[in-house]
């Protein structure tokens, strides 16, 4: 691609904002209300940004916090809050009343902006003592002290017809805190993390050069819009290449969402892909064209040798069962099964994955068109810089990230902040290593490695891994038990799809579904060295506990084991 094919750079929001102006009448998001699909165009996006902007900028507020599904009034009151120079605080949806109680007081937060399910949250933290001095209602509910979000928006747009506006004169420091976004983690405590407009624009800017976007493009919004995966690449970056997005009704509406919206870009995480995998793939088998399907497979790969190229033709009644337009994946917050990722591209979507933190708004490293591995992670994106720290004979280490994208610090707490940051190197909490070509591995998380008695070290990703390319595994956890004073044994807990298990096994008793269970486990342990030997499982349906970006609680799934 040409240097001036790329995109230019942005520094801070309002540079987004000023860019979205050149889009014009092109359609930024829809979405679907009793059953009609809506459409906004760029000019009214820009112009409610601007109306949110000034109601802010004309009230007491420094800090607001959004809670709510995916939706167009979450999006401008991001924007418009941070754009004018004042700190958003976006909440997880799937906390607890108690949570969002909690979560309210420590921010600091003199305003929220939320959904109507979240009422009596907000006004049990107003009578708890929280600093709340504005409820903003997105569902425009009627109650006294709660102000209709399209109430705000038109007292923005009387500010703005008075000609008392104060939008452009706000002066943006790039490099403060203007976001302030709790990890949803998988520890107990959730840190605060402080982000500058420059870390997320510093970020989107750079994804140009791992994956392209464009105006013709469009995405679906499913994943929680407060985490930044899902606002940084579907909406961020999305809409600075002036792409449309359009906002998912729910889980069970994905396939049918992404066919109806025409769906190009589809930003996921592994679990969901791999289920729309599996379904499609039992859907073949039980139409009896999986001999077909195999048989086209292999005259695809015959073309592509050639440079022919005709997997959307050839597969195309495939493709229609979910979404013929699509043609690119980005996926990140777990690492994705290779048979899977080989069945999507041979139906001729592109899948590239991406790694980072909430605290690398997010992305650090990324594959790309051009530079793929397999089982890697990518490459550090064009101004992030990645380092293993003190790794091990086999080069294995924690690895270590340094650029524009990387946090502040975290709120009010100097000592956290002092562990993950150290001489300006984000310390992940990631082990893995590096090979010649630069492209990183991830062998586990540093919390999460076993330290046998005997001081090998086990990463439970790796056997997990495993584990769950059985066929009627749906996810495990591996972990260690302390079996007396001087043996430690590994364990897992394997979840199990009820309908796979029976149609791999047939009809059993759950003792004799046990014991197949474990005749495949100790054939997974005679390709392992005697100290990764599985010793002990207990098998369920019961899908584990997760953060909303399906990345599993170990600390409350080992707190059941020990229980």
């Amino acid at each position: 691609m040409k240097k001036e094919e790329y995109y230019e750079e942005i520094s801070n929001f309002r540079e987004l904002v000023k860019r979205y102006e050149s889009f014009g009448d092109n359609v930024a998001f829809k979405y679907k209300r009793n059953g009609e699909i809506k459409e906004i165009t760029y000019a009214k996006y820009v112009n409610d940004i601007k109306k949110v902007a000034e109601k802010v900028l004309n009230s007491d507020i420094t800090k607001v916090a959004v809670i709510g599904s995916n939706r167009y009034e979450w999006v401008i009151t991001y924007l418009g809050v941070t754009t004018a120079g004042k700190i958003i605080v976006p909440l997880d949806k799937a906390l607890t009343d108690g949570e969002i109680e909690k979560l309210l007081q420590r921010s600091g937060a003199e305003a929220v902006v939320y959904d109507e399910k979240y009422q009596n949250a907000v006004d049990e933290a107003i009578a708890q003592g929280c600093n709340i001095k504005y409820r903003i209602c997105m569902d425009n509910i009627e109650k006294g002290g709660v102000l209709k979000f399209e109430k705000m928006l038109q007292d923005g747009e009387d500010i703005i017809k008075s000609g008392k506006t104060k939008y452009d004169s706000v002066q943006i420091n790039e490099n403060q805190m203007y976001i302030m976004l709790f990890t949803s983690g998988t520890t107990n405590e959730p840190k605060a993390v402080m982000l500058s407009q420059a870390n997320i624009c510093k970020n989107v800017s750079a994804y140009q050069y791992n994956f392209k976007m464009y105006p013709s493009d469009a995405l679906l919004s499913f994943l929680p819009i407060h985490h930044t995966f899902e606002s940084s690449i579907t909406i961020i970056y999305g809409t600075y290449c002036g792409a449309t997005i359009a906002f998912c009704e729910g889980l069970r509406y994905i396939a049918d969402n992404l066919k109806e919206f025409k769906v190009s870009v589809f930003v996921a995480v592994p679990l969901v892909l791999e289920t729309m995998a599996k379904k499609i793939q039992k859907a073949i088998a039980d139409s009896g064209k999986k001999g077909l399907i195999d048989k086209m497979t292999k005259l695809s790969h015959a073309l592509l040798k050639c440079k022919i190229d005709v997997r959307k033709k050839l597969f195309k009644p495939v493709l229609k069962q979910f979404d013929e337009y699509l043609r690119v994946v980005l996926y990140g917050a777990a690492p994705m099964d290779k048979a899977t990722i080989e069945w999507y591209n041979n139906l001729g979507i592109e899948l590239i994955q991406g790694y980072g933190l909430t605290e690398s708004s997010p992305v650090l490293t990324a594959e790309s068109s051009t530079r793929k591995r397999a089982g890697s992670i990518g490459i550090p994106l064009k101004n992030v810089e990645i380092k293993i720290d003190n790794p091990d004979q086999d080069g294995v280490g924690e690895i270590l990230g340094k650029g524009p994208n990387i946090m502040l610090g975290y709120y009010q707490n100097e000592e956290a902040t002092k562990e993950a940051l150290q001489d300006g190197w984000l310390h992940t909490g990631d082990y893995g290593y590096m090979d010649k070509d630069g492209f990183i591995f991830i062998t586990g998380r540093k919390s999460d490695i076993i330290v046998l008695r005997n001081g090998k070290n086990i990463y439970p990703q790796e056997l997990e891994f495993l584990i769950n390319k059985l066929p009627y595994v749906v996810e495990s956890i591996v972990y260690a038990r302390n079996k007396s004073k001087t043996d430690t044994v590994l364990c897992a807990k394997i979840v199990y799809d009820k309908d796979n298990l029976k149609e791999h096994f047939g009809e059993k008793t759950k003792k004799e579904y046990e014991e197949l269970v474990w005749e495949d486990i100790k054939n997974i342990n005679k390709d392992l060295p005697t100290f990764k030997h599985i010793k002990e499982i207990i098998l369920t349906d019961e899908p584990l506990e997760k953060t909303t970006t399906q990345k599993v609680k170990r600390f409350v799934e080992l707190k059941k084991v020990e229980q």
